[in-house]
């Protein structure tokens, strides 16, 4: 295994909170994630301060909608915008209301090798199930650098790691033969792939394995992933229609190309607000219309006013949508 300069930690073993829950994803694991993932993001306040409640309300949302992972703090969640103090309760809000029945990932993914591995061991600390790691922003490692700073993670955070590649946001795009290099690591156990192309999802889909899972991080080519034969999605817009997504990944999985073609339009609709303005604005509109707190945090700021009409129309649009899902409704 290659060497890597990153300060060691203690062993994961010895982390307040770890389990044998945290332990190597192994075949046949009840870790193993599938499906409908939500990125979920983060309700605030009018005053700034975190929703709680509306936290609560929106955990339990996903439950009922189907929604079979959530990611807490990542890039949808503001996790850039959080206290260590937010952070930690919103993961212990998350692991207490729905980690018994469905995986919670952390996003932990952070600049710095040290600090990226600091802050997996605090979700680990937590009580989550996975860390969902992002490459480093701004920094732009080499594909070796990618390399080392995943192993170190992998080694010393105390959670199983999923890979996240999003080079539109991150600057940096780890390649398939890099993700080729990594795959055999026994606490690396998926990657969220952003990247639309299809070549590249066939690329990481020859890497898929038992211990090794694929998912798109696209929502407007979820679709296409997942008949391809990737394992899910994790979304952005299943945190106004997890119902919906639920039901793309199941009619999916059963091989129905043309059904889950002909709803996938259905939400394509979706699809092309989510990317109006940058992620998670148009989202949190929706998400304020369906009764899930309201506001950003700056730099972000709210949903510009050419589109608050449509913010309006596609509310009511998903509480429909949910309805025909066959899972139940969004209820605020």
């Amino acid at each position: 295994m290659p060497q890597h300069t990153c300060p060691r930690f203690p062993a994961a073993s010895n982390i307040a909170g770890y389990s044998a829950l945290h332990a190597p994803h192994t075949e046949g694991s009840s870790l193993s994630l599938s499906g409908s993932i939500t990125a979920l993001a983060t309700p605030f306040q009018d005053d700034g301060t975190l929703d709680i409640d509306a936290w609560r309300r929106l955990l339990v949302q996903q439950l009922d909608g189907g929604t079979e992972g959530v990611v807490v703090a990542g890039s949808t969640g503001e996790a850039a915008a959080l206290s260590d103090e937010e952070y930690d309760q919103l993961l212990a809000i998350a692991v207490a209301t729905v980690a018994s029945q469905i995986p919670v990932l952390a996003g932990t993914g952070q600049m710095n090798t040290a600090k990226t591995i600091a802050q997996t061991r605090r979700a680990a600390a937590a009580g989550v199930t996975m860390a969902l790691v992002v490459t480093p922003a701004y920094v732009r490692p080499t594909q070796a650098g990618l390399v080392a700073h995943y192993l170190a993670v992998a080694e010393d955070g105390g959670l199983p790691v999923v890979l996240y590649n999003v080079p539109g946001r991150t600057g940096t795009d780890m390649l398939p033969e890099t993700v080729a290099r990594l795959v055999s690591h026994p606490n690396i156990v998926a990657i969220k792939e952003a990247v639309s192309d299809p070549s590249r999802m066939e690329a990481l889909l020859k890497l898929r394995s038992g211990t090794f899972s694929v998912f798109t991080g696209d929502d407007p080519t979820a679709c296409r992933s997942l008949l391809a034969g990737c394992d899910g999605v994790i979304s952005v817009g299943s945190n106004a229609l997890p119902a919906s997504f639920r039901k793309l990944c199941d009619l999916a999985r059963r091989g129905d190309r043309a059904s889950a073609v002909a709803w996938d339009m259905r939400l394509q609709e979706f699809h092309a607000f989510l990317g109006v303005e940058p992620n998670p604005i148009p989202i949190k509109a929706l998400l304020q219309r369906l009764g899930y707190g309201n506001g950003l945090r700056l730099p972000l700021t709210p949903l510009a006013q050419p589109y608050v009409e449509q913010a309006d129309q596609l509310a009511a649009m998903a509480l429909a949508l949910e309805a025909s899902s066959g899972r139940d409704a969004i209820a605020a």
